[in-house]
């Protein structure tokens, strides 16, 4: 049985191939069940329309087992093949085969008529006519000129390339059915929280290329025993009992040596890496799993293809300018855990400050892409414009003031962006509204507290069509029933509803936040012990 939002990402999916030309990319956050909608939509397009022919391509041996797995749970006797030399199969003339990119790149002939390639962690497609991906994409349209490619990310943007709609770009749109904050707030994943750190490692004489850390420079910077030594310090100060630590290092020489210090300090620990032989790598994730170590230390394999839900602390001492990276490894806590509701995360690498929340991130800019006009300030002498980092008018000569440091500070959970504030309600207002951009009718209500309190007004488009609609009208028959009206009983027009709504009981408490010129509001709490979340 799927969850709503992954049969809506099926739906939507059907709603965007007529209706456009080119490849849709479904973005399904870490945890969402990407491989159960892949399954589902499998399963469903074999029993429409039986000779359709399905190839299922990702670019490691843990992601082309999950999904083989997850697809049989769906359909047991699937007509499914798997072609991987790291799954030691080599599947042909199956409906459905699961694939892994490097052991089919030069077999488009051998596999022959594909009607829809699903592609998953798409974001590593490359956005030029280059690469393992386009290339055998290219080969697949020569034998099928009508090939539609499906991609599926959490993460929907490259390095130096921007958002990978941006032209030029393989897919054409985005289809995102759910968010973070949804699923988190409707108890699919587990939530982060994150604290100041101590230490904050410092790379400011280190260069990039490709839009990245030069690997060997970061280590440099970062990889330093007293950096190293503290770091692990801090970790085992404020774990307070947790259990499972996953550490996110800069090299495999600096995951190396955090892993000694935990050993030093009594931590039953162990390293992992990409030169760690697969039998090894088995055992010490088994060991983990199983409590027998407490912290795994790793060197760029455990982002993506790793899900172990009781990772209940990350420690990110692995600075990073990829968006896409830092929510690969957020995404490592926020499944649901056995032992514990949320997730410590301990930034030492200043990534969030880097690249926004997790439900807000920032999407890398394109290659050459400027960041804006450079900030200026004014000499109170003459006036002049200068440059913000000048310590000296140009002009004049006069001396500007020293620059307030900037002290980047966490609360603990601003990793989520998901904590907001309380109102206590006094009254509410409720009328029609209608929307500047779109032309539709909406309601509107308006909740005040104290003479003090700014008035929080929220929307609700209940007239729009599709899921905005959908969830605003569940919203709506949520807050009519918990303060106390008829909802059964509306009558036909806005105003109407807003009348009726006036003479409701209106929430003792609402939770909100400020996102741009609006506000969200998260949670609204009756008297009565009743609870409506956005």
């Amino acid at each position: 049985m799927l969850r709503d939002y992954q049969q809506r990402a099926i739906d939507k999916l059907y709603e965007w191939f007529p209706a456009n030309d080119g490849n849709p990319c479904l973005v399904l956050p870490t945890g969402a069940g990407k491989s159960h909608v892949i399954a589902a939509l499998c399963k469903d397009a074999l029993q429409q329309w039986p000779e359709t022919r399905v190839l299922m391509l990702t670019h490691v041996k843990e992601l082309i087992e999950q999904n083989a797995e997850k697809m049989l749970q769906h359909w047991p006797n699937a007509p499914l093949g798997i072609y991987s030399a790291s799954v030691g199969r080599r599947d042909l003339g199956e409906p459905i085969t699961f694939a892994g990119i490097m052991s089919v790149r030069k077999k488009a002939r051998a596999i022959g008529h594909i009607d829809i390639l699903l592609v998953d962690e798409c974001h590593l497609i490359n956005h030029k006519e280059t690469g393992s991906y386009r290339e055998f994409i290219n080969d697949l349209r020569e034998i099928n000129p009508h090939l539609r490619v499906v991609g599926l990310t959490a993460t929907p943007y490259r390095l130096g390339h921007g958002v990978i709609t941006d032209k030029p770009a393989l897919f054409d749109g985005l289809i995102e059915p759910v968010t973070i904050e949804e699923l988190v707030l409707q108890g699919y994943l587990a939530p982060l929280r994150s604290k100041v750190t101590k230490l904050k490692l410092d790379t400011s004489g280190v260069h990039t290329r490709g839009g990245e850390f030069i690997e060997s420079e970061l280590q440099a910077a970062v990889d330093v025993r007293p950096n190293n030594e503290a770091v692990v310090d801090e970790v085992i100060s404020r774990a307070e009992g947790r259990r499972a630590w996953l550490f996110f290092c800069s090299g495999v020489e600096h995951a190396e040596h955090i892993a000694d210090i935990l050993s030093e300090r009594g931590v039953p620990s162990a390293c992992i890496h990409g030169m760690t032989p697969k039998a090894e790598r088995e055992r010490l994730l088994g060991e983990y799993k199983a409590g027998r170590l407490r912290a795994l230390t790793n060197a760029n394999v455990l982002t993506t293809g790793f899900d172990y839900p009781d990772i209940d602390l990350i420690a990110m001492v692995r600075p990073t300018k990829s968006a896409g990276l830092y929510m690969q490894m957020a995404g490592r806590g926020m499944r649901l855990k056995s032992h514990t509701d949320h997730c410590l995360v301990l930034d030492f690498a200043g990534v969030v400050e880097m690249h926004g929340p997790v439900v807000a991130v920032q999407p890398p800019r394109k290659k050459g892409e400027e960041g804006g006009e450079a900030p200026v300030k004014v000499c109170e002498s003459c006036g002049e414009l200068c440059h913000i980092s000048l310590r000296h008018c140009p002009t004049c000569g006069a001396p500007f003031p020293e620059p307030e440091k900037k002290e980047f500070k966490l609360h603990n959970i601003d990793i989520m962006g998901i904590e907001g504030q309380e109102l206590d309600v006094s009254e509410w207002r409720w009328r029609k509204h209608v929307s500047r951009s779109s032309g539709k009718d909406m309601l509107a209500v308006t909740y005040y507290g104290a003479l003090s309190d700014p008035p929080i007004t929220e929307y609700l488009p209940v007239t729009h069509e599709g899921y905005a609609g959908e969830r605003a009208v569940a919203q709506l028959a949520a807050m009519a029933r918990n303060s106390g009206v008829d909802s059964e009983q509306f009558a036909e027009t806005l105003e109407e509803v807003a009348e009726n709504m006036n003479n409701g009981e209106p929430p003792k408490v609402v939770e909100f936040r400020k996102d741009g010129k609006f506000y969200r509001v998260l949670r609204r709490e009756w008297g009565n012990a009743e609870t409506s979340r956005a």
